[in-house]
């Protein structure tokens, strides 16, 4: 049997960042949560804990805290009969894309977080990689564009993302004054959002080059814009964040009636509990994003 104190010390000690702060909140000294860690280690025979550089989850570590988020959301079921069963309010982790979060997000999952009293641990991940998060065991659910679910998850279609080659009028004017060229896109500084951001290469290649590009990184889905917006480069931008900008003439297309599309899907593991059950019909039925005319709930 998992006794779930030892399991409850590891969640708290990940998510304090620390042994001291951890016993805080669990109401107990530091070297009796210390303990608890030593006695998992020693149960699994392995370590759940890397403590040096930083403090983090080993993967056996990162497993447990998965199927830890789990339970929680299970237990917050029986608490809406049995409400003496919970005393703390669930945190639920998610991998999403960070310009997800910019734009639509909030607006759709808000309630529904309001109304269980659902507290979230976001972890910011392009939407390439996102899955492989949920993979790992580190996160219950995930956004990314991957359509195919893992074993024991769930994955459904929410809709499309449309990104534009954005960049100021001077921008344009001065590194693609006779249109979208490889000369001109071998010389043009981009701005792209980190290592593991592949949409700029997308678009490059869409356009017929696939050499190397002076860029600048930007892990920031609003200082995208901003840098954007001062001129520094043009970038791959949603057009629902940049709505503002492009009426008003701040930002322009370099490729007009060019975009690149990315699909959006949602994995979560399968008995996970009716707050997460609420939480996928929250984004299920949201309307900022395009709809997909081959949406659908994949087993």
């Amino acid at each position: 049997m998992i006794d779930y104190k030892l399991l409850e010390a590891l969640a708290t000690v990940v998510e304090c960042g620390g042994f001291e702060r951890a016993g805080d909140t669990l109401g107990l000294t530091q070297s009796a949560v210390s303990q608890r860690i030593r006695t998992l280690e020693i149960r699994l025979g392995q370590p759940v804990l890397v403590r040096s550089p930083t403090l983090a989850p080993t993967p056996a570590g990162r497993r447990l805290l998965n199927h830890v988020q789990q339970v929680q959301l299970l237990e917050r079921d029986l608490a809406r009969t049995l409400p003496a069963l919970t005393e703390r309010a669930s945190r639920l982790r998610i991998a999403l894309n960070a310009d997800s979060l910019a734009t639509w997000w909030a607006e759709v999952i808000g309630n529904v977080c309001r109304d269980d009293e659902l507290l979230l641990d976001l972890v910011i991940e392009d939407q390439d990689i996102g899955l492989r998060r949920m993979r790992e065991g580190d996160v219950a659910a995930c956004l990314c564009s991957s359509p195919q679910p893992l074993a024991g998850a769930r994955c459904v279609a929410l809709g499309t993302m449309h990104y534009l080659a954005l960049a100021t009028p001077d921008y344009a004017r001065r590194y693609f004054p006779d249109g979208i060229n490889p000369q001109s896109l071998k010389q043009a500084p981009a701005i792209v959002f980190g290592p593991d951001d592949l949409l700029q290469h997308r678009f490059l290649a869409q356009c017929g080059y696939d050499g190397a590009f002076p860029h600048h990184l930007c892990p920031s889905s609003e200082g995208f814009v901003k840098l954007a917006c001062a001129g520094l480069g043009y970038g791959m931008i949603p057009e629902i964040q940049a709505t503002r900008e492009l009426k008003s003439g701040e930002l322009v297309s370099l490729a007009p009636g060019q975009s690149l599309e990315v699909p959006l899907y949602w994995h979560f593991w399968r008995h996970s509990g009716e707050a997460l059950e609420r939480l996928t019909q929250a984004l299920t039925n949201n309307r900022l994003l395009e709809k997909s005319p081959h949406t659908q709930v994949r087993p």
